[in-house]
């Protein structure tokens, strides 16, 4: 028999769009199953409660499956109604945090693998881009958020920490691996609120475990 308000999550921890939702589940408390799924080789579970995309992040809420990541934390933060909130109370501050999410996904993560792809003055000229992004997202959510940035400041992590962290606080390993890409130089808030949220008890990175899987998926290396 199912349990009553059973929850399973189906992931890579690889993955920063996993890390996420394992980020939100943690935060709000909701005891959780999690399925670590091995994407050369997909589990019949999987590809049935997703079966359009066929990928990971997927949560299974009393048998209901919920796909793509960011749904997936707006529907934790609705359905479990509890402090400490992801997102703002306020429609327009929703919306602000929403649209600079969507400009860390969408733009922002687009110009790395130009970084990782590249070598040279082709690759210096994709980082430079990638710099021009990341003022563009300082200076933003500094604009937009003024009374709250730096949002390290506050107690809980909330959407635009967990999204930033996920992706962004192994740049360590991606230091390591490919290139540097973050500077305090060039990027001093950013720097200073990856700082912060890797060194958070919930968001710390494996640092060895992930060099080794960026060489062998960057690099073609063995680990």
């Amino acid at each position: 028999m199912e349990k009553q308000n059973e929850v399973v999550l189906f992931g890579t921890w690889a993955s920063a769009f996993c890390k996420r939702v394992e980020l939100a589940l943690k935060i709000k408390g909701i005891p959780y199953e999690y399925v670590e799924e091995d994407l050369t080789n997909k589990s019949e579970s999987l590809l049935h409660y997703n079966p359009v995309h066929k990928k990971v992040p997927v949560l299974v809420h009393n048998g209901k499956p919920i796909s793509e990541s960011l749904v997936i934390l707006e529907y934790i933060d609705e359905c479990w109604n509890n402090t400490p909130k992801l997102l703002p109370e306020d429609p327009y501050q929703r919306a602000k945090v929403r649209f600079w999410v969507n400009f860390v996904d969408h733009q922002i993560m687009a110009r790395l693998l130009p970084i990782i792809m590249s070598r040279g003055e082709e690759r210096e000229k994709a980082i430079k881009e990638f710099n021009e992004l990341l003022k563009v997202f300082e200076e933003g959510i500094k604009k937009d958020f003024p009374e709250e940035f730096p949002f390290f400041e506050r107690k809980s992590l909330a959407y635009l920490d967990i999204v930033v962290g996920a992706h962004f606080c192994n740049y360590e390993a991606f230091h390591e691996v490919v290139a540097v890409v973050f500077s305090p130089e060039k990027n001093p808030a950013i720097m200073a609120w990856l700082e912060a949220l890797k060194n958070h008890p919930l968001m710390k990175p494996p640092h060895d475990k992930l060099v080794a899987e960026m060489r062998g998926k960057y690099l073609g290396q063995s680990p």
